[in-house]
């Protein structure tokens, strides 16, 4: 059976992974009266309740004879580790595009990677169903953005095709017809896609996908560069560098069959499979015959931009909601998540207690917090840091991000002021219909750290903003962080009602009466620019008097909800967020207030 790889390449919600449920769909993976879950590749629970893809994913397809293995790869920008290695796993692509959006930054990132390495794309314009696409001007915008990315001409010549992938189809006209399906879409494959390119020699593989199995071990996820692999053959792991890790055998050898991996006897070069039996060998490794001398070259990895301190939970109510508390236990997870990561880097601090995790971005860390806190851990974290470094003549460098807004033309100005606020550069502003403008500026990584919600607030939730690492620029001087103070319980208890509604003139709250509340943590946003301690366990004095309307029953302002997303993002340097599988609590860092008052002296002196 002939054979075809292919990546499917597209911006956040743009409609990749619903697209491959409807190819499983109609090349007839499924039994008729099979039950499939909905974006059956968002297989993690964390990617439905995003509705992100986070983790790349093979799976394959019979058509005409020739298994199509397909790729779906994560669409954001902070999970572009795993990109880089799966488009060495591939001979084409398909590009997706929203109708409507048109090519978005992180379509640009992704594509950028896969003109570099050489593959021929398909351009399929999606959604074209939806009442604002303009199919004709986002053809010429890709187009333009091929161009940009130094598009050889064979890649600038690439086939169009327009549809719907939450309808099931596919065609060279906009108009369809619609009956055929996704048919043209998997014959365009077939036609324009070349055969996997198969080398000489013995068994070599690079690593790029692995995950841990409880029955299976470690199993290692490539492609096969060269000859045949079986079970129970001998192997050997070598470094990028050559050194040789370890040798073992093939326990078992598994092939994607459409959302399934079954075991198989023997797999050929050009095919994607999964591997397990060795302990060590992870990604970007290669696992070759024990006569192969040379590893294979694996594309390199963006450095991470922002780091994070990862602390042994030491509040007051430690331990008392997770079960995976301790150094010992945090260390090993954060170890086993760098081995199938490797855009992600773990450094242990001095005291044993903390953890320096760099990655892409916020949400990277983010998503790897609340995996950790759904799984029992209990952690506190730091505000985000960006990662500096320093030139050969010693200077400082900052990383500077791409960022792209679409906004309401009302809310622009705003727009624009704020981004000014944080050093940021705009280097284009364009009108993309309706009334709306498309901003393009390059920013400081620091700056838009917790710029998120305030620009939605700013925007009455109608911007869209879509961020992506430019290069590392000079430091472009201190950034300007929150300007209001917080409130804080001066003592251990459980907030009481009266005392949080006494205390709504001095700010928002962040607590619910009733919730257990310790010396240090932050229970309100005071309106003023200093941090105020109070007391919320103060309840009303009680007497023998009673006079009409004196013991109704208050009635609480709702407090502001801090998600783990918002919180890190608004935090200070010297404040800390406490996760655990229950809570999400914000503190000082130092709780005791001579200890505070001490940290603020020795930095005011330094």
């Amino acid at each position: 059976m002939s054979m075809r790889n292919i990546a499917i390449i597209a911006h956040v919600d743009h409609g990749k992974t619903t697209l491959v449920d409807e190819l499983l769909k109609q090349s007839g993976a499924f039994r008729e009266n099979q039950r499939v879950a909905e974006r059956v590749m968002d297989s993690n629970e964390l990617e439905k309740e995003r509705g992100i893809t986070i983790l790349a994913k093979a799976t394959s397809v019979v058509w005409k004879d020739t298994r199509i293995n397909i790729v779906d790869t994560p669409g954001h920008a902070d999970f572009g580790g795993e990109v880089e290695r799966i488009l060495s796993m591939v001979d084409g692509a398909i590009v997706l595009v929203d109708a409507a959006e048109g090519p978005m930054p992180q379509t640009k990132f992704v594509v950028g990677k896969a003109l570099k390495v050489g593959l021929r794309p398909i351009v399929a314009i999606n959604k074209i169903d939806r009442p604002d696409a303009r199919a004709d001007e986002v053809v010429n915008e890709v187009f333009d953005l091929f161009a940009a990315l130094d598009a050889t001409d064979e890649q600038l010549d690439f086939p169009i095709l327009y549809g719907s992938g939450r309808a099931g189809w596919m065609n060279t006209d906009p108009a369809g017809p619609q009956d055929q399906g996704l048919s043209p879409l998997l014959d365009l494959v077939l036609d324009h896609v070349p055969e996997p390119t198969v080398a000489e020699g013995q068994f070599r593989m690079i690593g790029t996908i692995l995950e841990a199995n409880p029955f299976l071990g470690r199993i290692i996820t490539g492609r096969i560069h060269s000859g045949t692999i079986k079970p129970n053959q001998a192997v050997k792991v070598l470094h990028a560098d050559g050194k040789q890790i370890e040798s073992g055998r093939i326990s078992k050898i598994l092939a994607f069959r459409g959302i399934e991996r079954q075991p198989i006897d023997e797999a050929k070069a050009g095919d994607i499979i999964a591997i397990a039996g060795l302990s060590k060998g992870t990604v970007a490794d290669t696992f070759c015959d024990p006569s192969v001398t040379e590893p294979l070259q694996a594309q390199p990895i963006d450095p991470p931009t922002v780091t994070m301190s990862f602390i042994v939970n030491d509040s007051p109510l430690a331990g008392t909601e997770g079960d995976k508390v301790t150094s010992r236990v945090i260390r090993d997870r954060l170890l086993k998540e760098a081995e199938g990561n490797v855009a992600l880097k773990i450094e242990e601090a001095d005291d044993k207690d903390s953890f320096y995790v760099s990655g892409r971005g916020e949400l990277q860390l983010a998503v790897l917090i609340e995996t950790m806190r759904r799984e029992g851990f209990e952690l506190a974290v730091s505000r985000p840091r960006v990662v500096m470094q320093k030139d050969d003549s010693g200077q400082l460098l900052e990383p500077i991000e791409e960022v792209l807004i679409d906004v309401d033309d009302e809310h622009s100005g705003v727009v624009v002021q704020k981004m000014s606020e944080r050093k940021a550069e705009m280097v284009e502003l364009k009108p993309s219909g309706g009334n709306r403008v498309r901003l393009v500026f390059h920013a400081p990584t620091r700056g838009l750290i917790g710029y998120q919600s305030e620009l939605l607030t700013d925007t009455r939730g109608t911007a869209i903003m879509n961020r992506l690492f430019h290069s590392y620029q000079p430091f472009k001087g201190e950034i300007a962080g929150r300007v209001q103070g917080v409130l804080l319980a001066n003592e251990p208890g459980e907030a009481v009602a009266y005392a949080l509604f006494n205390l709504e003139d001095r700010g928002p709250m962040i607590i619910d009466a009733g919730e257990k509340v310790y010396a240090g943590m932050i229970i309100g946003i005071h309106t003023r620019d200093n941090d105020l301690e109070v007391n919320v366990l103060k309840g009303k004095k009680l007497t023998n008097m009673r006079a009409s309307g004196k013991d109704e029953a208050v009635k609480l302002t709702p407090p502001i909800k801090m998600t783990l997303d918002r919180a890190l993002s608004w935090i200070q340097d010297d404040e800390l967020v406490e996760v655990t599988p229950k809570s999400i609590r914000l503190r000082k860092t130092y709780l005791d207030s001579n200890e505070r008052k001490r940290f603020e002296k020795t930095r005011a002196t330094a």
